[in-house]
């Protein structure tokens, strides 16, 4: 369809099939899906109005992009959504020239719509071209956002913000006035009025002019725009996000205004899939489920990691009131859901907003409070100055537990969580660990509750690696546990999750091999590798972790300063390569993780 000449009922039904294709897809492959579902209309305007060929489309997060996919000629390829060697549920350059940038992480979008917005001035195209935003209303909680606004606001540069808000809930009448006010506030004679009674008013000095403001402010109250106004942004809304005609026309006008504009659209979330409609987080993110009944599909009997981690959280707190807790706009992702309903005057949802997380906890820290800041790995990144600055520089007792850590599926690049041993591991105070199942996380976390020091723990997304391990010990800061010792050559090394691998690929051996889980990577167990080193010349490495930087790295760093140097070392972390999306166990195939693959692997550099 050629939606540039199509009429709105067109587009209407070009609405209802793109919602059909996403609700199928997504019901069969899993994905992001109430938040897709809301914003078809909006994608559709878009693409009405501007050319993603030229214009800059800037997806926040992008997870709301399906629609846009199918638009731009990915229909066929569709239904490998987030597969292995399929298309990305985020926005891809390499996968599309219609696609800007690489977005997985909120609240960057409109700092690379001024950074775009430069570019287009500095290359004189700014009468063709224009970026055009679409964040939602849980981004706007990130301070970068507001970095962006107010630079944007001080240089004007043209652009079109699209602020998706499906969590405001305006009443009928009010909702009526505002539609009415925004098509006025965006006409050509309401901003031909506005600059003409600005240069009036300027020839009559300051009480005209604050005259002249407080009647324009009296109209804007009724929306909820002037903090956007005061910045020197131009605000529109709040507009209907479902009714295509009324958004076709507003970005059209707000297009020729030529500056900064937000158009704050309400849409709802799950908009046609009446199950999912208004839901919050359960409807966010979705695996396998039953269109009919919206019943999700079977799962895996195994407790999850981040079961294991509430169920644990929840039975410390009981018994220490000063433990206290954080998370940034995950908090069923991370279980302190639980938390929050049990003490919700001390485990918080702070938004997304992982630097103020970490560093609202340090000050906590700070007054005799033991924190729990529970965040996915991926998005500790977004932190790294406050857990310097903030809490490792005072040695304030923060715990930083770190779900989703290792491959995490089908989410792709910009979420696997394979960096944190290597950036955690540089910084003075921080020590890290890991338990390798539920009973050693249990211990992990007792451990965590009562250390007076910066740390870290990490676990996987899903369960552990199920298989029959030796019984845990009681964690002590710097001891590992040897779990099964031959005289063979041959070592291995796990940690957290990285143990169970290194069991099951033991278990496809025709030789015995020594076990270690290593349970602290900074500080490590001296003594129990200088033994090792005695009795065992090949060690393997099994970890979820980058290699760079990461468990074999700091390993190969303790035998190089004891200056040990008849130990073979071999890594089976990640390589220098950010990670593709798909099923976990078809990704680690083609990075030859798979036990099989590993064993192999182990006796050909052994006969």
């Amino acid at each position: 369809m050629n939606i540039k000449k199509s009429n709105i009922k067109e587009l209407e039904l070009l609405c209802k099939e793109i919602r059909e294709d996403i609700l199928r897809v997504v019901s069969k492959n899993g994905g992001h899906l109430s938040s897709t579902l809301g914003a078809t209309e909006l994608i559709v305007a878009m693409h009405k109005v501007f050319d993603s060929k030229k214009d800059p489309f800037i997806f926040d997060v992008s997870h709301q992009s399906y629609a846009h996919k199918l638009i731009t000629g990915r229909h066929k390829e569709f239904d490998t959504l987030r597969q292995f060697n399929g298309i990305c549920g985020y926005t891809k350059p390499s996968e599309s020239e219609h696609d800007y940038f690489v977005a997985g992480h909120s609240s960057t979008s409109i700092s690379l719509g001024v950074g775009a917005a430069k570019a287009i001035a500095l290359k004189g195209e700014q009468d063709s071209r224009v970026p055009v935003i679409m964040i939602g209303d849980g981004a706007m909680t990130a301070g970068m956002v507001y970095e962006a606004l107010n630079e944007l606001g001080d240089r004007k540069y043209p652009m079109v913000i699209i602020l998706n808000d499906n969590e405001m809930s305006i009443s009928k009448p009010i909702g009526a006035i505002s539609r009415i006010l925004s098509s006025a506030m965006a006409s050509p004679f309401y901003q031909n009025f506005k600059k003409h009674t600005e240069n009036f008013v300027d020839n009559f000095g300051d009480s005209a002019r604050y005259i002249a403001k407080r009647m324009e402010e009296s109209l804007k109250l009724i929306t909820p725009g002037i903090m956007f106004e005061e910045m020197g942004i131009d605000y529109i809304g709040p507009v209907d996000g479902h009714n295509l005609a009324s958004l076709i026309e507003i970005l059209q006008k707000a297009k020729e205004l030529k500056k900064p504009v937000i158009v704050h659209a309400q849409t709802i979330k799950g908009k046609g899939y009446e199950i999912a409609e208004g839901q919050e987080e359960k409807w966010h993110g979705v695996g396998p489920f039953d269109i009919d009944s919206g019943a999700a599909f079977k799962k895996s009997t195994a407790k999850s990691a981040t079961q294991i981690y509430a169920e644990a959280l929840l039975h410390l707190a009981k018994h220490n009131d000063k433990i206290v807790g954080a998370t940034a706009a995950m908090p069923s992702g991370t279980g302190i859901n639980e938390l929050m309903e049990v003490y919700p005057d001390r485990f918080w949802d702070v938004a997304i907003a992982e630097q103020h997380a970490i560093t609202s906890m340090a000050a906590l820290a700070k007054e005799g409070f033991k924190p729990f800041c529970t965040i996915y790995s991926t998005f500790l990144q977004r932190g790294y100055d406050q857990i310097i600055h903030d809490t490792c520089l005072m040695n304030l007792p923060v715990v930083f537990a770190l779900d989703r850590a290792g491959i995490v599926g089908e989410d792709g690049e910009t979420h696997q969580g394979v960096f944190d041993v290597s950036f955690l591991r540089a910084i003075p105070n921080m020590t890290l660990f890991a338990p390798r199942d539920e009973k050693s996380f249990h211990q992990a976390m007792a451990f965590a509750a009562q250390y007076p020091y910066p740390c870290s723990l990490r676990y996987p997304r899903g369960s552990f690696t199920q298989t029959d391990l030796p019984e845990s010990l009681p964690f002590e800061l710097a001891k590992s546990q040897l779990l099964r010792s031959n005289s063979t050559d041959i070592l291995f090394i796990g940690y957290g999750n990285g143990v169970g691998r290194a069991y099951e690929t033991a278990k496809l051996l025709d030789f015995e091999v020594s076990i270690l889980d290593l349970r602290f990577v900074k500080p490590l167990d001296e003594d129990m590798l200088m033994t090792m080193a005695k009795k065992h010349k090949k060690w393997f490495i099994f970890s979820d972790t980058a290699k760079i930087g990461g468990v074999a790295s700091a390993i190969l760093e303790f035998l190089s300063e004891k200056k040990i140097l008849n130990v073979e070392v071999v890594s089976f972390e990640y390589e220098d390569k950010f990670i593709t999306h798909g099923n976990t166990k078809q990704v680690e195939e083609s990075l030859g993780l798979l036990p099989s693959q590993l064993a192999k692997k182990i006796t050909d550099l052994t006969l």
